[in-house]
């Protein structure tokens, strides 16, 4: 980056306009429409099989211009997106996916300002995305058990963004445990939460939630979001959540040939989502009747049937599974979930070349 760049706040428009600047990663495409990546760096240069070209050929460029390599191949050059930095990056856990992203910012109506709890951080994709919606006058405060997952984060987003995001604290330690005592209650207006139990921090999460904020949570599995969402009922001092996932299916453009694409995005996750009622608000009894066979009757009592501490009073009940309830704690790993969990070796490989990135700049 330029030596004026420290003093350019991280994430202005600054740093998505005008030519490109060494320490930029910019995006380069074939003519066979593959993508490549790259750091701009002084000297440097970037090769493939069919020759190289010159970093020094593209600092000072415009953005989307074209270069030629030394045999003769064009490339397209542009400043990535996020949605394209997101699915290049350096990762040290799963990212979540751009569509599931977008989504996110929307159904949870992230806004600019907002105050934002973010959990688990992984490797910082969602993070940016959150970032961009609240600006530099919201707060984003991330936490992440693992300190290797947090420092790539930090440094995905660091070279995205061209420098630390003023909005941005991420925290080392556990949600349930570092929350109260990072905000005040009912002081937050949205809490995002990307993790194996999300169950676990619903108690947290209604004390520093604001009466109408909105939670959302991301989880992989069925039994996940079964065990979330009874969560939320037996908890009393949320809304009836509402779940779904959304699937993306490309398009064939060339010529008169106009079909689906053979491969899609198909399901990355679940999301679910429910807003915080009002102290002391006992929620509405829901009026839609379960399937029959939903809950099997023993002694004259419905199987899965429970009671709202908000409502145990009143005396109301609701129905509901709590087949998901009787899973161990201890069992909810990432290798239960199908999580490819990558070996230490390749998390401290992927954080000290991020690492390597930020010192040069």
């Amino acid at each position: 980056m330029s030596e004026a760049a420290p003093t350019i706040p991280a994430g202005s428009a600054h740093n998505r306009r005008g030519v490109f600047e060494v320490g930029e990663r910019i995006q380069l495409t074939d003519p066979k429409g593959r993508l490549h990546t790259i750091t701009l760096e002084p000297g440097r240069e970037f090769h493939t099989h069919r020759g190289f070209l010159r970093h020094d050929d593209l600092i000072g460029a415009p953005d989307g211009s074209v270069v030629t390599n030394t045999a003769g191949v064009e490339y397209l050059a542009l400043r990535p997106l996020l949605s394209d930095y997101v699915m290049s990056m350096p990762r040290g856990a799963a990212v979540v996916y751009p569509k599931d992203a977008g989504q996110i910012v929307t159904m949870a109506d992230i806004f600019p300002g907002a105050t934002v709890v973010e959990a688990g951080v992984g490797s910082g994709a969602l993070s940016m995305s959150l970032l961009r919606a609240i600006g530099e006058h919201g707060r984003l405060l991330s936490f992440e058990r693992r300190e290797d997952f947090a420092e790539i984060a930090k440094g995905n987003g660091r070279a995205f963004f061209g420098g630390d995001h003023p909005a941005w604290t991420v925290t080392v330690g556990d949600l349930v445990e570092s929350l109260p005592a990072t905000v005040a209650p009912g002081t937050v207006d949205r809490v995002v939460l990307d993790m194996l139990a999300p169950w676990e921090c619903l108690d947290a999460v209604a004390d520093a939630l604001i009466p109408g904020g909105v939670l959302i949570c991301y989880v992989a599995t069925t039994t996940q979001l079964s065990r979330v969402a009874e969560g939320m009922r037996l908890h009393g001092g949320f809304t009836e959540p509402s779940a779904w996932e959304s699937l993306v299916r490309g398009w064939h453009l060339e010529g008169l040939a106009v079909r689906p694409q053979h491969r899609m995005h198909g399901h990355t996750g679940f999301l679910i989502t429910t807003r915080r009622l009002a102290p002391g608000v006992v929620p509405p009894e829901r009026t839609r009747r379960p399937a029959k066979g939903s809950h099997p009757v023993v002694d004259g009592v419905a199987v899965g049937t429970h009671t709202t501490p908000a409502a145990e009073s009143a005396g109301a009940t609701q129905p509901g599974s709590l087949a998901a309830l009787d899973v161990p704690d201890d069992a909810w790993t990432p290798e239960a979930m199908g999580e490819r969990v990558k070996s230490d070796k390749t998390i401290r490989r992927v954080r000290r070349s991020l690492t390597e990135t930020s010192d040069d700049n």
